[in-house]
C-alpha cells in the first residue's frame, strides 16, 4: 500500500471504530460478545478474534503498523459498512446484529 492509501484506510478506520481501546477489550470480555458470530468449529467467532486484532492495532503507534496491519484495517471498514447497510428494523439495542458490530469495533448506538 502507498503512503496515500494508509492515510485514508486511518482515517475511515478512525471514523468508523468508534469504540474506544479499553471499552472494545471489556465488551470482548463479555458472553455477549463471545456468542455473538460466526463460530468455526466451535472456537473463537472471526469477528472476535478482528477486535483483538483491533485492540492492538489501536493501542499500536500509527508509525508502527505494517501493511498487514492496515489491510486488516480495510477488512474491518468493509465489515462495518456492510453490516451497517443491513440495518434491522426497531430497537437493535440488544440485538446479535450489534453485537456483531461491536465485535469489529463499532457501536451503531454510540
Amino acid at each position: 500500500m502507498a503512503g496515500d492509501e494508509h492515510e485514508e484506510t486511518w482515517d475511515e478506520f478512525r471514523e468508523l471504530v468508534n469504540m474506544k481501546p479499553g471499552d472494545l477489550e471489556k465488551w470482548l470480555d463479555s458472553e455477549q460478545s463471545q456468542s455473538a458470530g460466526q463460530h468455526v468449529d466451535g472456537g473463537e467467532s472471526t469477528g472476535h478474534a478482528s477486535g483483538r486484532r483491533i485492540v492492538g492495532i489501536m493501542h499500536a503507534r500509527k508509525g508502527d503498523l505494517t501493511d498487514d496491519d492496515y489491510r486488516h484495517m480495510r477488512k474491518v471498514i468493509g465489515y462495518i459498512r456492510r453490516h451497517l447497510a443491513q440495518r434491522p428494523t426497531g430497537d437493535v439495542r440488544d440485538t446479535r446484529w450489534r453485537h456483531s458490530l461491536m465485535n469489529w469495533g463499532h457501536d451503531p448506538l454510540a
